[in-house]
This record gives C-alpha cells, structure tokens and sequence, in this order.
C-alpha cells in the first residue's frame, strides 16, 4: 500500500549573483502579461457596424493560440512552460475579479512588480547540486536537502528587498502524529491565540516595537531600511507563530478554531493591532503542519462563544458582549456560579461547537 502523502511548498534563497538573470526573466514575464491584458482590454468588447457591441470572452486557451509565438519573436529566454503559467494567472485573475482588465505589471521605477517567474512541472530540475532552469544553473542555499525531492510546479519570486527565492511544490509523506489530545483556540488581541487547555499565544506588538524606528527611516527616505524593518517585522511574526504552531500540532491531533475574520476586523479602528496579529498566517500554517500529521482542523462559527458558559450553556448579563465588553477579562455565571476567565471560556465553547461538527461529518482533508 502507497504512503499517504501530501503536497508542501518548500522555498530556498537564490544566490545574489543571478539577480541579473532572474530580472530579465521577470523582465519577460511582465511582457507577457500585458500584451495578455492588453488584447483582453482591447478586443473584449467589438464594435459592429448597425449591431453594436459584440461580447468576446477570451479564455486562457484563447490567449494561448494568441500568444503562442510571443517567446521565439521577441527572443525571450523564460521557459515555454512560463508563458502558459502567465497567460493562466491572468484568465485566473480576470475570473475572480471579473473585469477584462487587470493592473499593468511594471517593469522598472518606483511602482515596478516585484519579480515572479512561474513554471509547470518538469521545468525545473536539480542537477550537480545546483537548480536547472530554462538553460541556466542557480545556486541557492539548500537547507531542505532538495536533492532527495521530486520537483512538481512552482516559481522564481522576489521580494521587496530584491532578494531572490525558489519556491517548489514537492511531495512528501505523511507522518501520523502519535498525540491524542484534542484543543480548541480562540482567537484574540490581548493574547493572540488562547486554547482551551490553558496554553496562550501572547500578543506581541511587533510592529510598534519598530514604529519609531520606521518613521525616522521613512522621513529621512532610507528606502532600504525601511525595507529591512518591514522584513524584520514579518520575520518576528512569523517565528512566534510558527513555534506555537509546532507546540499546538506535535500535542494534539484535534484542533478546532473559530471563524474570526481579519479581513473585516482590518476596517475598523483596531485595524494595526489585527494586522499585527496575523490570525490568517496562524490559521493556514495549523490546517497544513495538521494535514501534514494525519490529524484533522476544523473551523467554526465562534458567535456568542465569548458570552456563553462554557458551564451551563447560560448567557448572563454580566458576560462580555461587544466591543464594550472587550474590557472584561473575567466573569462569573450567574446560573452556575463558576468564574471564566474570557479567552479559555471562549475557546472550550468553541471546542464544543467543533464536537458538534464531528458527529455531523467533516470532509476529508
């Protein structure tokens, strides 16, 4: 019987010497891209003479006849498979925003696209210890040992501070996790995760600790650091999150997490310190390190979580409710007399919910 697998993104840092390299390639990208934007933009909508406006709907196998010799005229170097991955992220991105017309990728200034060179699989190989890719070798720093994988798609992609990263889909088998316990988080501001068993995510304001050194970056125009504190900020998150994450997964087998949307909290007044939470990074890096375990995640509706007894089921006058209510770090039912304190109340309540859904069925993972 096969080992059950699961797919993972593993992403290692381009050596600085192929910068040059990389640009053109992304330099080539961009040129596909807008001349993909530009017939969708131009010829979408045809006059015809006493009929008016006839419809075109360009799919991506359209552009594909379309732009098919744009790589031997223009005497690009990209991959072929690169251009295919181009044209299918542009039908990809006209689809969910639903306009014929998307942003121009630019190439150089202060608004230039960071670098993205996307390819399918089998354009990428490892070959003398070194990534081959449309002709030409890349060096990186290989902390995964990817010698030992298969490279499925994936891409070359730059970040704000220039730097350059392979990024690549591989398989890798499951390791069943031999915990049983189950927990449920809750999500918050004061402590940015909460389980149910006690353990706790302290919020840390990654982003304030760096403001003031920001702003006197910003004023005096240093974009360069600027964009080391930014990456520094990132980087701080992402290790906090990352170490409880591993904590919460290698103990338990069951976690269940509330629905809090970021994306909504991000328009009110708390915005920075939501932003500065990063609940969604949480949440994805728990469903894919649980996938990767065997073990299962699931995400429920956390409403009315907060003002409930986790006891009784009771929901006092004295709980806490709203925004009003955010003060409140502990409470006592009225009903059953026990004393919650908010965010372990909150998630037990969610733990509940999450049983609920265990014996109505999941989907499979």
């Amino acid at each position: 019987m096969k080992p059950l697998t699961h797919l993972k993104t593993l992403k290692v840092r381009v050596k600085d010497k192929h910068k040059p390299i990389l640009e053109q390639m992304a330099f080539e990208v961009n040129q596909v891209w807008n001349a993909a934007n530009e017939i969708t933009a131009l010829y979408s909508h045809v006059p015809i003479p006493e009929v008016g406006w006839i419809r075109n709907t360009f799919s991506a196998f359209d552009l594909q006849k379309q732009l098919k010799g744009i790589k031997a005229e223009r005497g690009f170097i990209i991959h072929s498979t690169t251009t295919q991955e181009v044209i299918a992220a542009h039908h990809k991105a006209r689809r969910q925003f639903k306009t014929d017309k998307l942003r121009w990728r630019i190439s150089s200034g202060s608004k230039r696209s960071l670098g993205w060179i996307p390819f399918k699989t089998g354009a990428a190989k490892w070959k003398g210890g070194q990534v081959y890719f449309a002709g030409h070798y890349f060096k990186v720093w290989d902390s995964y040992g990817l010698s030992q994988y298969e490279f499925r798609s994936g891409s070359f992609s730059q970040d704000a501070r220039g730097r350059w990263y392979f990024n690549i889909v591989v398989e890798i088998p499951c390791i069943e996790t031999p915990a049983k316990g189950q927990v449920c988080i809750d999500l918050g501001l004061k402590d940015t995760a909460t389980c149910s068993n006690g353990l706790k995510l302290e919020s840390k304001p990654f982003y304030r600790e760096l403001e003031s050194k920001l702003g006197i970056a910003q004023r005096a125009k240093q974009k360069k650091r600027i964009k080391a504190i930014h990456a520094q900020i990132k980087n701080r998150r992402l290790n906090a999150i990352h170490q409880f994450t591993h904590k919460v997964v290698n103990d338990n087998g069951l976690i269940i997490i509330g629905n809090v949307s970021s994306s909504a909290l991000a328009k009110t007044k708390m915005a920075k310190s939501v932003l500065d939470a990063g609940w969604h990074i949480l949440k994805t890096q728990l469903k894919y390190k649980a996938s990767a375990r065997l073990g299962v995640f699931i995400e429920v509706n956390e409403s009315y979580t907060t003002q409930a007894c986790s006891s009784c089921g009771g929901i006092s006058p004295n709980s806490p409710k709203g925004r009003a209510g955010l003060r409140i770090r502990e409470w006592s039912c009225p009903e059953c007399g026990v004393t919650h304190d908010r965010d372990v109340n909150a998630a037990k309540n969610i733990l509940a919910l999450g049983h609920e859904r265990l014996a109505a069925g999941i989907p499979v993972l």
